[in-house]
């Protein structure tokens, strides 16, 4: 099967205006970030990795699996959009996680930095709970959120404005497994 027939099976018959970063691409990324992360923790401290979910997951379990030293895993369902298709504003914690953030190094994994929202309501609620540090490292920055609180200290990539699937990002809870990431 031709490439272009494999992508349009696994995406149930929806062409993709084009695959915007391979596999391999993200893979090496992915390592990279890994590498520069276990680079900038001192060895001996506490690292606590907290997935973003859903869109995160995939993302999460590459990159810890790169990052050379011991670290506890968690994660974070947050939720801004309510009942309707654009966000309210108001994010709500849907799971909260059991860890303990005091002394810690905490690094909030996210999929894409997209329109900030999400991020700029959890990180002073995450600040409050006393992490050693607390940095965000995405796959993908849109570069388009205003005022983003904090911006993230490990990207990806730089992402074009156009919407994408793949690699944990979805489209109607769809997409997610694909192994590269498209537009649609």
């Amino acid at each position: 099967m031709a490439d272009s027939e494999l992508t349009l099976a696994r995406t149930g018959g929806v062409p993709l205006s084009r695959i915007v970063y391979t596999a391999e691409q993200i893979a090496d990324c992915v390592r990279d970030m890994g590498r520069q992360i276990t680079e900038a923790i001192p060895e001996g401290e506490e690292i606590l990795v907290l997935g973003l979910l859903k869109g995160s997951f995939i993302f999460l379990s590459d990159l810890v699996r790169e990052i050379t030293r011991p670290v506890q895993v968690d994660f974070l369902v947050a939720s801004s959009y309510g009942s309707g298709t654009t966000s309210s504003g108001q994010v709500k914690l849907l799971y909260d996680p059991d860890a303990e953030f005091k002394g810690k190094h905490v690094i909030l994994v996210e999929d894409i930095v997209d329109s900030g929202t999400t991020l700029n309501r959890l990180i002073p609620m995450l600040e409050e709970r006393e992490p050693r540090s607390l940095e965000i490292c995405a796959l993908l920055h849109k570069h388009i959120a205003a005022n983003l609180v904090r911006e993230a200290r490990w990207v990806g990539f730089d992402a074009p404005h156009e919407f994408l699937i793949g690699y944990g990002l979805d489209h109607s809870e769809k997409y997610r497994n694909l192994p590269f990431i498209g537009s649609l």
